[in-house]
C-alpha cells in the first residue's frame, strides 16, 4: 500500500513538473540567464547574439526564440506520451530487449541513474534513447593521406574496435600511399565483420583544389566536402572522422544519435570549443562567419540522402566562393566551409552534447563537457602540437591514448556473436588449410605458422625515393627485431643507397622503435628507408615471412639479401651498380655473391679497403664467417681463390651453401616453413641453383659480421631435441616438394645431402 501512494505522489510530481516547463521556459527565453551579472547564451544559435560581431535585426532574434519555443513544445508533449506510456505499461514488459544496443545520450547528471535502470530491466522510453539493432552495420568515413595520418588511422580503428558490438564498414578517402598501407593491414588484420573500401583520394584533388588553404591538413583537409559525390549513392548516412580521434564508448550510441535529427536537420555537431570564431583571440583576428562559436567538423553525423536532395554540392560551393572573395583563404579547412554555410542555414545542423567531441587544442573549453570519466565519449587531439597540448588533464588523455596505441592488435580479432559475417575467401582458404593439419603432430607448430597471416604495416615511418634512372639500382633488405634495433644506425651509415627492412614487433615495441627512430639524427635524415613493421604473432621467428615483406616492397630493379648484422663495406652500393652492368644482370640469370667475415670484437676499426681486410685477417682481427662453427656454409665461395682474385668467378652450389647474394626483384620468395633458426638461407639459395641461377663472386666486395649475443631461437635449436628434429622433417620435405616441381633436376639435392 505503502509503495502504491509513492508511486502516486511520484506520478503528480512529474505531472506538476510538465505543467509548469513551460511557464518557466517562456520566462527563461525572454529574461536570458545571467552569471555574475552577463548574459549566457542558451545554444548556438543564441550565443551569436552576445558576440561583439553581432549585428542580427530583433526580428531575427524574435524568429529564433520562436524556434526555440516549438522544439521546447515539441519536447514536452514527448515526455507527457512517454509518462503515459510507463503508467500504463505491463510488469512483463520491463523486462527490456537483450537484442538492442541502447544509447545514452547524456553523459553527466542523471545519465548514471539511466544506464543503471537499462542494465537492470527498465525498459521506460523516458531519458532513453533510440535503438542501434544488434547486427546493424554502422559506416564511418575518414580522409586518410600519407605515413603518418595511416598510422593515427589505426590508433583510432583500435579505439573503436575495442568498444564495439557491431559490424562496421569504413569508408577511407586515401591517397595511393595511404591506401596501399592501409589495405595490406586491413587484409592481415582480418577483423570479423569489418569491411574496408577506399576512394581514390587523389581523383577527388580537382574538387577542391581550387579553395586556398592555409590548415597544416593541406587540400585531403577539404575532402570531407565532396563526400555527398563520393561515397556511394545507396548509402543513407556516414560518422565521419578525422585521424586524430579516440573513442572512449561504443560508436553505436554516436550512430544512435541518427534517430534524433527532426525537420531539415542534416549534420550533427558539436560547437566549437574555443574561441576562433569570435574573432577575439588577437588583434585583427578575422575567422569564417560562423554561428557563435561555430562547430568543429571532427566528428560528423551526415544525413547523405537528404544532403543529396538539398543539393549540397551546389549549397557549399556557392558559399565558399562568395565567401573567398572577402576571406582569400580557409584557415581551418573545411570546417571554415561548413561553418558558413551553417551560418545561412541554421536549420541543417543538430547540436551533438559537446562530449561526443572533447576538443583538445590550446584553450579550448573542454572541461565543461565532461565531469566524470564515464562522461567521455570522443576525444579529439585537434591542434599541430597533438600530444603536447596544454591542457588540465591532458595527462588522463594521453594516457588513454597511448592505451590503444600500444594495444595488441591481435586481440581485436573477436567475432560478433550473432550476427553472420560476410564470407571472407581468404579467411575461408586459411582456415581450410589449418583443418588439414594433424593437431596431434609433434612438429605440428612449425606446419601452422606457416600459414600464420601476421598484421602487416608498411611503410611505418616516411618512405620517399625514385630508383637511379639508369635502371642499375640496388635496394639492401634485411629483417630483425627489437633486440638488433642498434644495428640501423651503423647500417645507414654503411651503405647510402635504399634500405627495406621488415621489423618483427609486438604494437608496444612498434612505439618504442617509433621513438628511437625520431629520436636518431642519422635515421631521420634518411628517407631511402623503408621501415615495415610485421606484429608478433605465434612463438617462432617467422624470419622468411619477414624476408619476403621487406622483398616485395622494394623499388629498384636488384635487392641485395643481407642481414642486419653484417656491415657492408663503404661503397659497397656503389661497388654493385657497377657490377651489375658488368655482369649484364639484366639480361642474365646471375646472383653475385658478396663474401662475408666475421669479427669477435664489439669495437672494431672498420676495414676501409680490401688490402686492409686481408691484413686483419692475417692477424687474426677478422674471421671467415662462421668458419669455427658452420664451415660448409660459406666454404663454396673460395676465399682462398678471393684473396688474389680481380675479376669476377664463378662457383658452384654445394649443400647447406648459403651466401648473401644480389638479385633481381623477381628472384624466387624464401619458403616460410622454415622459421626460426635453421635452413632458411639454405633452402632459398637451393631454389635459386635449381632454377639456373649462376652464383658469382665478386672479388672487391665484402660484409662483415658483428658479434652480438646469442638469439632466442639458435639458443632453442641448440637445447631442444623436438626443435631439430622437425627442422629435419621439414628440410626432408621441402627436397620432396622441390622434386615434385622441378623432376630431375632437383635429385642432385638428396643425393648432396646424403654424402654431406
Amino acid at each position: 500500500m505503502l509503495g502504491i501512494c509513492r508511486g502516486r505522489r511520484k506520478f503528480l510530481a512529474a505531472s506538476l513538473s510538465l505543467l509548469c516547463i513551460p511557464a518557466v521556459t517562456w520566462i527563461y527565453l525572454f529574461s536570458g540567464s545571467f552569471e555574475d551579472g552577463k548574459p549566457v547564451s542558451l545554444s548556438p544559435l543564441e550565443s551569436q547574439a552576445h558576440s561583439p560581431r553581432y549585428t542580427a535585426s530583433s526580428q531575427r532574434e524574435r524568429e529564433s526564440l520562436e524556434v526555440r519555443m516549438r522544439e521546447v513544445e515539441e519536447e514536452n508533449r514527448a515526455l507527457r506520451r512517454q509518462l503515459n506510456l510507463a503508467q500504463g505499461r505491463a510488469p512483463a514488459h520491463r523486462r527490456g530487449n537483450h537484442s538492442k544496443t541502447y544509447s545514452m545520450e547524456e553523459g553527466t547528471g542523471d545519465s548514471e541513474n539511466l544506464r543503471a535502470g537499462i542494465v537492470a530491466g527498465n525498459s521506460s522510453e523516458c531519458g532513453q534513447q533510440p535503438v542501434v539493432e544488434k547486427c546493424e552495420t554502422i559506416h564511418v568515413a575518414i580522409v586518410c593521406a600519407g605515413y603518418n595520418a595511416s598510422r593515427d588511422v589505426v590508433t583510432l580503428v583500435k579505439s573503436v574496435l575495442f568498444h564495439r558490438r557491431n559490424p562496421l564498414h569504413f569508408h577511407l578517402i586515401a591517397d595511393s600511399i595511404a591506401e596501399q598501407i592501409l589495405a595490406t593491414l586491413f587484409q592481415t588484420w582480418m577483423v570479423p565483420a569489418v569491411r574496408v573500401d577506399f576512394y581514390n583520394a587523389d581523383e577527388l584533388k580537382s574538387e577542391v583544389s581550387w579553395i586556398p588553404n592555409k590548415h597544416y591538413s593541406g587540400i585531403y583537409g577539404l575532402m570531407k566536402l565532396v563526400l555527398t559525390k563520393t561515397l556511394p549513392a545507396n548509402l543513407e548516412r556516414v560518422i565521419v572522422l578525422d585521424t586524430d580521434i579516440t573513442f572512449a564508448t561504443d560508436i553505436a550510441e554516436l550512430w544512435a544519435v541518427f534517430h534524433k535529427f527532426k525537420g531539415q536537420q542534416v549534420l550533427g555537431l558539436v560547437e566549437n570549443q574555443s574561441d576562433w570564431y569570435l574573432g577575439n583571440l588577437w588583434k585583427n583576428h578575422r575567422p569564417w562567419p560562423a554561428l557563435g562559436r561555430g562547430y568543429n567538423t571532427g566528428v560528423i553525423l551526415l544525413l547523405l540522402d537528404k544532403l543529396r536532395k538539398m543539393k549540397w554540392e551546389q549549397m557549399w560551393r556557392l558559399t565558399a566562393e562568395r565567401e573567398l572573395m572577402g576571406m582569400l583563404s580557409t584557415s581551418l579547412a573545411d570546417q571554415d566551409i561548413f561553418n558558413a554555410v551553417i551560418k545561412q542555414n541554421p536549420f541543417l545542423v543538430y547540436q551533438l552534447p559537446c562530449f561526443w567531441n572533447v576538443q583538445l587544442s590550446d584553450h579550448t573549453r573542454s572541461e565543461q563537457c565532461y565531469r566524470d570519466v564515464s562522461d567521455l565519449k570522443v576525444i579529439h587531439w585537434n591542434s599541430p602540437k597533438k600530444l603536447r597540448v596544454k591542457n588540465k588533464h591532458v595527462e588522463f588523455f594521453r594516457n588513454l591514448y597511448l592505451t590503444f596505441l600500444e594495444y595488441d592488435g591481435n586481440l581485436l580479432r573477436r567475432e560478433l556473436f550473432g550476427c553472420p559475417s560476410e564470407a571472407d575467401v581468404n579467411s575461408e582458404n586459411l582456415q581450410k588449410q589449418l583443418s588439414e593439419l594433424d593437431e596431434d603432430d609433434l612438429c605440428y607448430e612449425f606446419r601452422r605458422e606457416r600459414f600464420t597471416v601476421h598484421r602487416t604495416h608498411l611503410y611505418f615511418l616516411h618512405y620517399e625515393y625514385e630508383p637511379a634512372a639508369d635502371s642499375t639500382d640496388v635496394t639492401l633488405v634485411a629483417q630483425l627485431s627489437m633486440d638488433r634495433l642498434q644495428m640501423l644506425e651503423a647500417i645507414c651509415k654503411h651503405w647510402e643507397g635504399p634500405i627495406s627492412l621488415a621489423l618483427y614487433l609486438s604494437d608496444a615495441e612498434a612505439q618504442q622503435f617509433l621513438r628511437y627512430a625520431q629520436g636518431s639524427e642519422v635515421l631521420m635524415s634518411r628517407h631511402n628507408v623503408g621501415y615495415h613493421i610485421v606484429y608478433k604473432e605465434g612463438q617462432f621467428y617467422p624470419v622468411n615471412l619477414l624476408r619476403n615483406v621487406a622483398m616485395k616492397h622494394i623499388s629498384t630493379p636488384y635487392m641485395f639479401l643481407s642481414d642486419i648484422d653484417f656491415l657492408p663495406m663503404y661503397g659497397l652500393y656503389e661497388y654493385l651498380r657497377k657490377s651489375v652492368i658488368q655482369l649484364d644482370l639484366a639480361n642474365t640469370k646471375k646472383a653475385m655473391i658478396v663474401p662475408a667475415f666475421e669479427t669477435l670484437r664489439y669495437r672494431l676499426s672498420f676495414p676501409k679497403s680490401k688490402a686492409e681486410l686481408l691484413s686483419m685477417l692475417d692477424m687474426g682481427t677478422l674471421f671467415t664467417f662462421r668458419y669455427h662453427v658452420w664451415t660448409k656454409g660459406h666454404a663454396p665461395t673460395n676465399f682462398a681463390k678471393w684473396r688474389t682474385a680481380t675479376t669476377p668467378y664463378r662457383v658452384e652450389w654445394e649443400a647447406d651453401f648459403e651466401p648473401y647474394v644480389v638479385v633481381k626483384r623477381d628472384c624466387p620468395e624464401y619458403d616460410r616453413r622454415f622459421v626460426g633458426f635453421g635452413w632458411n638461407k639454405v633452402a632459398h639459395i637451393m631454389e635459386l641453383d635449381v632454377q639456373e641461377y649462376e652464383f658469382i663472386v665478386l672479388p672487391n666486395a665484402y660484409m662483415i659480421h658483428m658479434p652480438h649475443a646469442p638469439s632466442f631461437d639458435i639458443t632453442k635449436f641448440r637445447s631442444n631435441k623436438q626443435y631439430r628434429i622437425c627442422l629435419k622433417t621439414l628440410k626432408e620435405e621441402f627436397q620432396q616438394d622441390m622434386s615434385r616441381r622441378y623432376g630431375f633436376a632437383a635429385l642432385k639435392y638428396l643425393t648432396a645431402e646424403n654424402n654431406s
